[in-house]
């Protein structure tokens, strides 16, 4: 009997080094130097009472170094001084245009919407995308992002971190998971299987979006204009991976773990909606990362051969040690490194969690 479990623990084993070796694509790869285009962008900001956090971040948008660009910001039915905050910021900057949006009865609520009609506000055939209480970390976020428009190219997947706040385990916690959601859609992409990216740093072609005819196939979820969008609409030929980093923005992260719990199971809850492929990668992912320490547990309580089952504790912490420190590095999160072994464990107990709890209700949606 030791031995089967001991067998069971080492396939289980080498089926988590296998996904950590999959992800050495992105955790080694090294940037390449491209010609930059300077293709006319529209950069497109979806904000739903957001007065505050468009005073401290549409600076940073309109600062860009960049020679042809618009900023398009849609008030999405704010209820505070939203609109008042972007006409003035239009007053000074003429690049900024505005689309209103009113609760419509149909589409109540619904950011896919609001998205579409800034789409098509657009003027410029390139679209960047972040968010209202997101800022480019550099003033080359619009040139390292749209230099992988390259012939070919209609999707850029780029990444969206958190602002630091060093005395705050919370906010460590959220960048690990940030920085492992990361590795995973970058190093899917360079495997040629592109799966998702994310909002708060994210191009693609306006040909591309109504090629697929905008978020028509998923316009009933409230969540997933990112997400669900690149998982539709990427391909290994027209998806490039953008992680220089002058193009990394960071964003406001949640204060509070109960508010950033329920943000998650937002996310969770549209994973569901991925092709079948994706579902199953993810999936296993996280099955096998379960069994590993469940098995782990089982063997070391019942002294199973525990030499040989810390031995290959070992090689798997030191196989993910390599791949969260080179990643942490390209993508300015080398602090959270440290605690990877603590955070990934907590991790795997939290999406457990999210899964009863969307069993039970499902959660609320944009703003």
């Amino acid at each position: 009997m030791g031995a089967i479990l001991l067998g069971l623990f080492i396939v289980v084993s080498l089926v988590n080094l296998l996904y950590f070796f999959s992800f050495f694509s992105f955790a080694t790869s090294g940037i390449k130097n491209k010609i930059h285009p300077e293709v006319p962008v529209s950069v497109i900001i979806c904000a739903k009472n957001e007065e505050e956090n468009l005073k401290n971040f549409l600076p940073a948008i309109l600062e860009q170094d960049y020679p042809h660009f618009e900023v398009i910001v849609i008030n999405d039915a704010s209820t505070d001084a939203t609109q008042e905050v972007i006409e003035d910021f239009q007053k000074i900057d003429p690049r900024i245009k505005i689309v209103n949006v009113q609760n419509n009865e149909a589409f109540w609520a619904n950011k896919k919407y609001a998205l579409t009609l800034g789409i098509k506000k657009a003027k410029h055939t390139h679209l960047l995308f972040t968010d209202a209480d997101c800022a480019p970390q550099t003033r080359s976020w619009i040139r390292e992002m749209s230099a992988n428009f390259q012939p070919g190219n209609s999707i850029v997947l780029g990444y969206g971190g958190y602002f630091q706040n060093s005395g705050s385990l919370l906010n460590k916690l959220i960048r690990f998971e940030t920085l492992l959601t990361a590795i995973q859609y970058f190093s899917y992409a360079k495997l040629g299987s592109p799966y998702m990216g994310v909002g708060r740093n994210l191009a693609y072609t306006s040909t591309k979006f109504y090629e697929m005819k905008g978020f028509a196939n998923h316009l009933h979820l409230r969540s997933g204009d990112d997400d669900l969008f690149v998982n539709e609409a990427s391909t290994a030929e027209n998806t490039a991976i953008c992680f220089h980093p002058d193009a990394i923005t960071r964003s406001v992260p949640k204060k509070t773990f109960s508010d950033w719990f329920h943000q998650k199971r937002r996310h969770v809850s549209v994973a569901g909606h991925y092709k079948t492929k994706h579902k199953l990668l993810l999936g296993t992912f996280f099955t096998f990362r379960v069994f590993f320490w469940v098995m782990l547990a089982i063997l070391l309580i019942l002294q199973i051969y525990p030499q040989v089952a810390l031995s290959i504790l070992g090689l798997k912490l030191i196989t993910e040690a390599f791949v969260y420190f080179k990643a942490g590095k390209k993508l300015n999160e080398s602090d959270v490194v440290w605690l990877f072994p603590f955070f990934d464990l907590f991790l795997i107990f939290m999406q457990l969690a999210i899964f009863i709890a969307n069993l039970i209700s499902k959660p609320k949606h944009w703003k």
